[in-house]
C-alpha cells in the first residue's frame, strides 16, 4: 500500500492543500473534518484526479469520544499511518482580555490544544507498533510572540509549541519524528472565522502585502515529511516576505 497521511481539518485552508499535495505525489490520505459535504467532495475529487485511496472521517477533534472511536475503528490496512498532520485549529475573536468571550476561549482551547492532544494520543499506538512515524503540528507565529488582543489564541499556540517540544523528547525511544511548523499571516478562511464571517474585516488583514498561501504551507509540510529517515526538521517559522514576526508587518 502507498504511504499514508492523516490530515485533520482537511475541508479547507492548509488542511485541504496538504491533502491535495500529498495525493498528487501518490500518498493515500485519511482526511478528517466537521463539514461532511466538503469532506465527501474532497474525497471524490482526490480519488478521481490522482487515482489514490481516500478514507474520509467525519468528526470534530474537540469531541474526545469521537476522536478515539473513529481512529480506533479504522480498517487494519489504514493503520500503517506514516504522517499525522495536526492541522485543525482556529482563532475566535480578537478582543482585549477583559471583554473576551469565554465561549471563544473554550472553543480555541478545545480545538487547538485538546484536539491536538487527542489526535496524537489516538494515533500513537500505530506509530509505536512499527517504531516509526511523524507528527507534524501546525502552530503559528502567535505561538512565538504575543500580540495585542491575541491573548488566548496566542496561549493555545504557545501550548502547541510546548507540546511539540515535549513530544519530541518523550517519543525519541520510539523513533517518532515531531515537527512544529509556525506560519505567519496566510490568506485562508482563518480571518473570516476569527471575525465571525465579517468579510470586510477579514480582507483588511491582508491589505497592502502578499500573505502566505495554502500551497506554501502544503509545500513546506511535504518537504518536512519526505526528508531522509535520519533527518527531522524540529521547529520551523515561515512568514511572507512582508512579515518579520507575529506583530511586525510592512504594508505598503
Amino acid at each position: 500500500m502507498n504511504n499514508i497521511i492523516l490530515v485533520t481539518g482537511a475541508t479547507s485552508g492548509f488542511g485541504k492543500a496538504i491533502a491535495e499535495k500529498f495525493a498528487s505525489h501518490g500518498w493515500n490520505c485519511i482526511i478528517t473534518g466537521r463539514r461532511k459535504e466538503r469532506l465527501d467532495e474532497l474525497s471524490q475529487q482526490l480519488t478521481a484526479k490522482y487515482n489514490i485511496k481516500i478514507l474520509p472521517l467525519h468528526f470534530d477533534v474537540q469531541v474526545k469520544e469521537d476522536v478515539f472511536n473513529q481512529i480506533q475503528s479504522i480498517p487494519e490496512e489504514w493503520q500503517a499511518i506514516d504522517v499525522l498532520v495536526n492541522n485543525a485549529g482556529l482563532a475566535a475573536g480578537r478582543d482585549s482580555f477583559e471583554v473576551g468571550s469565554i465561549d471563544d476561549w473554550d472553543q480555541m482551547i478545545d480545538t487547538n490544544v485538546k484536539g491536538l492532544l487527542y489526535m496524537s494520543k489516538a494515533v500513537l499506538p500505530f506509530f509505536i507498533a512499527k517504531r516509526k512515524g511523524h507528527i507534524i503540528n501546525l502552530g503559528s507565529t502567535a505561538g512565538k510572540e504575543v500580540y495585542t488582543n491575541g491573548n488566548v489564541y496566542c496561549a493555545t499556540k504557545f501550548a502547541v509549541d510546548a507540546i511539540s517540544k515535549a513530544q519530541r523528547i518523550d517519543l525519541l525511544p520510539h523513533k517518532i519524528k515531531v515537527t512544529a511548523i509556525h506560519p505567519g499571516a496566510a490568506e485562508t478562511e482563518f480571518s473570516l472565522v476569527r471575525f465571525k464571517g465579517d468579510e470586510a474585516k477579514a480582507k483588511a488583514v491582508y491589505d497592502g502585502f502578499e500573505p502566505l498561501h495554502d500551497a506554501d504551507i502544503a509545500d513546506t509540510v511535504y518537504y518536512c515529511a519526505t526528508l531522509p529517515e535520519h533527518v527531522c526538521v524540529n521547529d520551523l517559522v515561515i512568514t511572507c516576505t512582508a512579515q518579520a514576526n507575529s506583530y511586525y508587518t510592512f504594508k505598503g
